[in-house]
């Protein structure tokens, strides 16, 4: 058994908390990242995914501004037609285009729904899975863990890309 000094000890004891430190550190900043992806996803995903007892049907594309897309809303079921209803730009292509959507309750906004409605709600999530990889890779050295975060989110980009 090999003596050291006390100073050597507490040098190695100081060093092995830095390197949790930075471990725990590194991975709250990971689980927070992750998590505000899936609150900002979840905040349009739940009228895309949770559509019972939802007002759905079809919004046709009339008029595009800077961030918003406008046109009349024929529901699928019971309802009642709304003359205008607002919509994300990003969800659609040119004016005339008719999209399914659902309506967010208590509002005449309205969100795409189907394959392309979920995909498009939950990039936010791909956005944060892309940035936990490179904390992941970069701080926390993990790179078969990082590797596979990336590629989830740019699967989730790449498919709601496609979609839309």
């Amino acid at each position: 058994m090999v003596k050291r000094s006390l100073a050597r000890r507490t040098a190695e004891s100081a060093w092995g908390l830095l390197l949790v430190g930075r471990i725990v550190l590194l991975s709250a900043l990971v689980l927070l990242m992750l998590a505000a992806g899936v609150w900002t996803s979840w905040k349009t995903a739940q009228h895309v995914m949770l559509t019972k007892g939802r007002e759905q049907g079809t919004m046709t594309v009339s008029a595009c501004g800077a961030d918003t897309c406008t046109g009349p809303f024929v529901p699928k079921g019971l309802g009642s037609v709304r003359g205008k209803v607002t919509i994300d730009k990003a969800v659609t292509h040119r004016a005339g285009e008719r999209i399914p959507v659902a309506v967010k309750p208590g509002t005449d906004d309205v969100v795409r729904s189907g394959l392309a409605g979920v995909l498009h709600a939950w990039v936010p999530l791909g956005g944060a899975l892309l940035l936990a990889a490179l904390v992941l890779a970069g701080g926390l050295r993990w790179p078969r863990t990082a590797w596979t975060a990336a590629a989830a989110g740019a699967a989730l980009l790449g498919a709601a890309f496609l979609t839309l």
